[in-house]
């Protein structure tokens, strides 16, 4: 029979517990999402999109090289460019397809690439469908992106290393500041995608400026508008050179439906927000340093992070479902992140704070989530 393989596909997955499936939360306490500043029911941003819809209508109509382009992109992007020092900015529909972007449009079958271990699976397919060769160093380990380097670099015309400013499922950072020279050392281009960095980390509030790196120590830079910003969509920001080729020779740019004008108006208005309410930051960070202390009190063994990201390793697939749907009969909406997204072995709950938690909600989280541990 014909595509017998998905049947046989989704029970394999349904037996080992990695069924994927969709719920709709019901008024959970919400300790799963990347809304980590609370921006995402700002009464300012949905009045931004409301006014935008008003002036440019719901849709832009076309892509950004036919009718999609608009002052509110063009503004946008100025603003992005400012903020992350970078000459020039470009808009994207998603981090995946802004990450995949660069790494088609940017490397051929002479180039190398090379990559965190534990990157985004957009930038690691995005690696295997690349004529480049792409090799991968063990996570964080700048020693072995060093000895990669050293041995592939010199039989490649071109060089581009890739890593997270926050790892998206370990919440740890990378280690931006040796990175960076070692791309410097081997005459490397280095691109860091900060999706769940931008907007929330506390000495600057982007990867770059948590490390003390400016625009010229990282070559390209992406991240996106659906985490800290509270929309979604995403951006990368580089030299004006490597944005112009982009516009030129990216296919996913050109042939993709510009996000709409409202939305760009709305992503303004957040990255205002984001800019000036600093005590958001401030508060989530309170949140973290309290909610690692509670779980050392009670003997709750977190992945090592110091970002909102806070996994609580399981390992075993079906045991973190089992106490995810645990917690979410008791109001408490905590994911379950099961391989392939994560190795095997190491299934967790990966657990995320946000500017709109209180004290209140982190220690109704921290008993529920001591009790579903012990039971």
């Amino acid at each position: 029979m014909a595509f017998e393989f998905i049947s046989q596909a989704l029970r394999q997955q349904e037996s080992e517990s990695l069924l994927r499936t969709r719920a709709i939360n019901h008024g959970a306490i919400n300790f799963s999402a990347n809304d980590y500043l609370g921006l995402s029911t700002h009464p300012e941003l949905i009045a931004a999109w409301q006014r935008g819809a008003t002036e440019y209508g719901v849709g832009s109509g076309g892509s950004f090289l036919v009718t999609g382009y608009t002052h509110a992109h063009a503004v946008l992007e100025e603003k992005l460019a400012e903020i992350t020092g970078y000459e020039s900015s470009l808009l994207f529909n998603s981090g995946y397809s802004a990450n995949q972007a660069l790494i088609k449009v940017l490397l051929n079958k002479n180039d190398l690439l090379v990559q965190d271990k534990l990157n985004h699976a957009s930038l690691i397919e995005a690696g295997m469908y690349s004529p480049a060769t792409m090799k991968r160093f063990k996570h964080n380990d700048s020693v072995h992106l060093a000895q990669t380097l050293e041995q592939y670099r010199a039989t490649h015309a071109n060089s581009l290393v890739v890593t997270e400013g926050v790892f998206s499922m370990d919440g740890d950072m990378a280690d931006l500041q040796e990175i960076s020279q070692q791309c410097k050392a081997h005459d490397s281009w280095l691109l860091v995608d900060d999706a769940h960095g931008f907007g929330v980390l506390p000495q600057g509030q982007n990867s770059l400026n948590q490390h003390g790196l400016l625009a010229h120590d990282v070559d390209l830079y992406m991240a996106t508008f659906g985490k800290a910003v509270g929309v979604s969509g995403a951006f990368v920001a580089a030299s004006k050179d490597v944005i112009d080729y982009l516009v030129n020779f990216s296919k996913p740019y050109i042939y993709s439906t510009a996000m709409p004008a409202a939305m760009a108006l709305c992503i303004d208005k957040a990255l205002t927000i984001m800019l000036t309410e600093t005590w958001r930051v401030t508060h989530l960070n309170q949140l973290i340093c309290y909610f690692k202390q509670q779980c050392s009190l009670r003997n709750i063994t977190l992945m090592p992070s110091d970002t909102a990201i806070q996994p609580l390793l399981i390992g075993d697939a079906g045991k973190a479902m089992k106490i995810s749907q645990q917690l979410a009969s008791q109001g408490l909406l905590v994911k379950a992140i099961r391989p392939p997204t994560v190795p095997p072995g190491t299934s967790r709950l990966r657990i995320t704070l946000s500017a709109n938690h209180s004290i209140e909600d982190i220690d109704l989280l921290l008993t529920r989530l001591q009790e579903a541990l012990h039971d």
